[in-house]
């Protein structure tokens, strides 16, 4: 597969990044990952090829062992989570992404606790985005649905108004009528200008929605192309599309 040509002007890159929990024991070896602004990019692949490894490294979650990550042609390898957010890039893990016993205005509080005179502004956007949040405001988290608790883990992210958005699989334990709700509000926020990294095991879905993606294996990239074009590559469904449907 030939692969499609890079953005331009990208807002995040990865350069041959090499990371790992432990010593030695290398999960990427040597991922590369181009994101453009406004940009909606998916990151599938086999379980363990280091998906979620990829995001976390990019959010200084992960140490990088080799390689660098930069943000509009800034290096910010090694920098720490708050000064990720910062720098204006976003991260909502997989699990635990809400304080359950707080309320929803509370939750959103605390995405804007660096830069606290920006709450206002945020919970406007917020509530634009996903009004159901403001109508329930004053609930706990943990009386929010598993979708409402996505949107509610994903606004806490926006209220530091991020240039790029990293989802750890976003529909991760949803029903499939829950599913689409996600990658449904997913496309509406990428419309609304910010850039995403979406990691996915519902590869296919992810491939429906997504401008570009990468599959990985093994901690490499295996296959960059379009959404469509890897949707469509037969070498691609016949080694991951196939494989990753029966795990969905």
């Amino acid at each position: 597969m030939t692969a499609s040509e890079a953005p331009t002007v990208p807002v995040l890159e990865a350069r041959g990044v090499v990371a790992s929990y432990l010593p030695g024991v290398d999960i990427l070896r040597g991922c590369n990952l181009i994101v453009a602004e406004g940009e909606l990019v998916g990151v599938i692949g086999p379980n363990g090829a280091g998906k979620s490894t990829l995001v976390k490294a990019l959010f200084g979650l992960v140490p990088v062992r080799d390689g660098s990550v930069w943000l509009r042609g800034e290096e910010i390898t090694g920098q720490k989570g708050h000064d990720m957010v910062r720098s204006r890039i976003g991260y909502v893990p997989q699990t635990k992404n809400v304080f359950g016993t707080l309320t929803v205005v509370d939750n959103l509080r605390m995405g804007a606790y660096l830069e606290p005179e920006r709450f206002d502004a945020g919970i406007e956007a917020v509530g634009e985005l996903f009004p159901v949040l403001l109508e329930r405001r004053h609930e706990r988290a943990d009386r929010l649905s598993g979708g409402q608790r996505q949107m509610l883990a994903v606004a806490r992210a926006l209220m530091a108004e991020p240039a790029v958005l990293l989802l750890d699989e976003p529909s991760a334990g949803l029903s499939p009528a829950l599913q689409d709700e996600v990658f449904a509000w997913v496309q509406t926020l990428n419309a609304s200008g910010t850039a995403v990294v979406m990691v996915e095991q519902n590869a296919r879905r992810c491939l429906q929605v997504c401008h570009r993606g990468y599959v990985l294996d093994q901690g490499t990239n295996a296959y960059t192309a379009t959404g469509h074009e890897l949707l469509h590559d037969p070498k691609v469904i016949e080694l991951y599309l196939g494989a990753l449907a029966k795990a969905e």
